[in-house]
């Protein structure tokens, strides 16, 4: 390799790294914009955007405060639904996708093979398209609490899941299966003893994609719930509003600052796992 092939090569490599820092901060920018106005008092946050809460800007932890104490519905009672939902959801989405998975990648029949391909199409299918239809439904077989919502999540969450424990499953041996039913393992057994430990990286990051993708989201709560009894923590942020509809944009964006953080600290301690799971599922897809 000659001096010129290398220069364009680091060249290249230089302009990539450019772009990409200068998409990374478009990126942070927006999270950055709310930890500024969560400590900024409510008549700043529009004036003075990007400017840091310094002054007679500063507004101290009363954004929190105000923002877990207004209106007459419990914040506690909110982030303990969201906990709720998110726990069930993504346990029942890792429990019975991975074990579908399983079946569709060692039974090779045109049922599989069909529902296979039906999972990885819901994928594309916007929610919009089914969200009114989905609301009705919900309502006829009373999966509108907090405790059987997580049966909706699991429907909307199959596919990416399938997806992932299809192609890590393909890349197991079967022979090792062989062997557990040699010694005497039927199916479930095979399954949870031998098959279930295997498939942990990619267990680790369908839940941490699941969990991220449940916790933030506002629009099937909002859509299936009765909001007057049940609210997600989105949905308690978006009820931060006082009298002819005015919105204290301090004590909203300090909640929104409360809401992201457990989630980026979960991302960041588990995105490696998230980056071994989708590699394991790819050898085989």
């Amino acid at each position: 390799m000659n001096a010129k092939t290398l220069s364009a090569e680091n060249r290249t490599k230089t302009i990539l790294s450019v772009v990409l820092s200068i998409i990374c901060v478009i990126y942070v920018l927006p999270v950055l914009a709310v930890v500024i106005n969560s400590f900024k008092l409510n008549t700043y946050v529009k004036t003075n955007t990007f400017d840091l809460p310094t002054g007679e800007m500063w507004a101290g932890t009363s954004n929190f405060v105000k923002g877990m104490t207004f209106g007459n519905y419990p914040f506690l009672k909110s982030v303990w639904y969201s906990v709720v939902i998110t726990i069930a959801s993504t346990a029942l989405i890792l429990l019975f996708t991975s074990m579908a998975a399983w079946y569709i990648a060692r039974v090779n029949s045109k049922f599989c093979k069909a529902v296979y391909f039906l999972c990885v199409f819901s994928m594309v299918v916007p929610f919009q398209m089914v969200m009114f239809t989905l609301s009705k439904t919900a309502d006829k077989l009373h999966l509108n609490t907090p405790w059987t919502i997580p049966i909706v999540y699991l429907g909307f969450g199959a596919g990416l899941a399938i997806f992932m424990f299809v192609g890590f499953v393909k890349s197991i041996p079967l022979e090792i299966e062989e062997a557990a039913s040699i010694d005497g393992c039927g199916p479930i057994r095979t399954y949870f003893s031998v098959v279930f430990p295997m498939l942990r990286p990619t267990m680790i990051s369908v839940g941490i994609l699941e969990i991220m993708w449940v916790w933030n989201d506002y629009l099937l709560p909002v859509l299936v719930l009765d909001i007057n009894k049940y609210r997600t923590l989105p949905i308690h942020i978006q009820y931060l509003k006082g009298s002819y509809g005015t919105v204290d944009l301090g004590a909203t964006m300090a909640l929104i600052l409360l809401s992201i953080i457990p989630v980026i600290v979960f991302y960041l301690s588990c995105q490696k796992y998230i980056i071994k799971g989708v590699a394991a599922g790819a050898v085989k897809g």
